[in-house]
């Protein structure tokens, strides 16, 4: 509802009216009605990246597929899932994607959670009562937590080599191995280091919390609801005409690699999955973005889905430059709940996991923003598909459809953008009031202010107006250009955390009568 507050202008005698509206902005949209076109254009140059990535690293067989919106928008497949009677891969065939398992179990973690089961800061001893035995590293240590297992904090080493031929474990060694002691490589909750011991330990919070075993868990409260019939635990149940078989490279030959059983372990990478419910899962995860009103999933609220694309541990940052390009790309970021979260030059939000065994290797990434995703599967041991991955995405770029949602802003942030430009063309008292939040003038004294708009409003020639649209970038931020007889101004107001919200920040800078508002452009090497 609008409020309407009259205002009397002592000095010109003309009533002032502001607006008192919502600060509850609509959600992000996309604005391109070209977007979905421009990335079906994009269609034969992926699988060209990806057939030439297939013949460059000597894949038996790969599988890969583009989501957009949640839905499949193109999945391919190439090569054979069992080299000896040459097989060919197709996208029912069913891969092993190893780590990509963490993610499952960390959704079953917060399902759990929302239920009132758990805590994330409870002490994960308290469902898994072999832990009490640790042997801490120092006396100040505190006790671990299910949230530091979820985010790889729990002090334990990395563990790769060795958690991949843990998979058949039983549940009766996986009390044996945590009994008998695990050697800290950090403090717990100080530093990221990679666990698949603790994800197998998360693994047994769910059964003891659930009452269920792991798998079926998994299979009942995930896997059924989202309609991911093709994806199981154990590989004995996937038909033989489906199953994509592990190979490594020896020699310059492939060799198969035997499949391992699942056990307790299985928590921490023992999925096999294809590429159209893989995609499901991914669509699951971007259905997330944006927060918005309406019906929740019945699988996991969006909120906690969002929760588990965020950082909860930071990663060191890194720097690479592409073998190909030249370019160097500078990446920041962390763990979250069973997946990880980047940064770079190039788009604020990238989610992402791999998975490695020995005879498969597997990816899924996704850019919440962009509402685009990829997968990707191949049955050599750790396929690398970082390279391709990122060449994918940015071909889906170059043909100009990987573009983010546009911010909208709130009812109230246009009303200030309004009043404001009214403010920079002609500086009066009560408006400036009006507008202006209680540190505004305590900050910079609304004459000094008057002035400084004022020389430059006579240096850009005057006559200003505004041009193009507000750049808005959250609901109570924003930007726009005025553009003058003799230049142009940036104009940039913040909102202060207050009913009405009202101007508690705002700047007035010269630019070049072709310069830009909006976001910066991507960082350079």
């Amino acid at each position: 509802m609008k409020t309407l507050t009259l205002l009397v202008a002592a000095t010109f005698g003309t009533p002032v009216l502001a607006l008192a509206q919502s600060s509850i902005a609509p959600p992000a949209t996309f604005t391109d009605p070209d977007r979905i076109a421009k990335l079906t254009r994009a269609i034969p140059a992926v699988d060209s990246v990806m057939r030439a990535f297939m013949a460059r690293s000597r894949v038996p067989g790969i599988a890969y597929g583009i989501i957009v919106d949640g839905q499949l928008l193109h999945v391919a497949a190439h090569g054979v899932r069992e080299v000896p009677s040459g097989a060919p891969v197709d996208t029912s065939s069913v891969f092993r994607i190893a780590s990509m398992t963490k993610s499952f179990t960390a959704l079953a973690i917060l399902q759990l959670r929302d239920a009132g089961k758990l805590r994330l800061d409870d002490p994960a001893e308290q469902y898994v009562p072999e832990l009490k035995q640790l042997r801490y590293p120092t006396s100040d240590a505190r006790r671990i937590t299910v949230r530091d297992l979820l985010s790889h904090a729990a002090g334990f080493p990395e563990d790769n080599p060795w958690g991949d031929q843990q998979l058949d474990a039983t549940n009766a060694d996986l009390s044996r191995m945590i009994r008998a002691g695990i050697p800290f490589s950090n403090t717990p909750g100080v530093a990221y280091e990679y666990s698949n011991f603790g994800f197998a330990i998360l693994g047994r919070i769910v059964v003891t919390v659930s009452g269920m075993p792991y798998a079926r868990y998994i299979r009942e409260r995930v896997l059924l609801p989202l309609g991911m019939t093709s994806t199981t635990m154990e590989s004995r149940m996937v038909p033989a005409s489906r199953l994509a078989h592990g190979y490594r490279l020896q020699d310059g030959q492939w060799v198969e690699e035997p499949p391992l059983a699942d056990g307790s372990f299985g928590a921490m990478g023992g999925m096999l999955t294809s590429s159209a419910d893989l995609s499901r899962w991914v669509g699951l995860m971007l259905s997330a973005w944006p927060p918005r009103d309406g019906a929740e999933h019945p699988v996991l609220k969006r909120s906690s889905l969002r929760e588990m694309q965020q950082v909860w541990r930071m990663a060191p940052a890194s720097a690479a430059r592409n073998a190909q390009t030249g370019a160097l790309t500078l990446n920041s970021g962390g763990y979250a709940y069973g997946l990880r979260v980047s940064q770079n030059c190039l788009f604020n939000h990238v989610v992402a996991h791999s998975g490695g065994l020995p005879g498969f290797g597997s990816q899924m990434r996704w850019l919440p923003d962009h509402g685009v995703g990829l997968i990707a599967l191949g049955n050599l041991t750790y396929t690398g598909w970082g390279a391709p991955l990122d060449q994918a995405f940015e071909v889906l770029r170059q043909r100009g459809g990987l573009a983010p949602r546009t911010v909208q802003p709130s009812p109230v942030l246009v009303a200030m953008q309004e009043q404001v430009t009214r403010l920079v063309q002609r500086w009066e008292p009560p408006l400036a009031d009006s507008i202006a939040a209680m540190n505004l003038f305590r900050d910079d004294s609304a004459p000094r202010r008057a002035a400084s708009i004022a020389t430059l409003v006579e240096s850009a020639g005057g006559s200003c107006r505004p041009e193009g649209a507000l750049w808005a970038e959250n609901a109570l931020r924003g930007e726009w250009k005025l553009a003058c007889a003799a230049g142009a101004l940036r104009v940039r107001i913040t909102l202060a955390p207050t009913e009405p919200a009202r101007v508690q920040e705002f700047s007035v800078v010269a630019i070049p009568r072709d310069g830009r508002v909006g976001p910066a452009p991507a960082c350079r090497p």
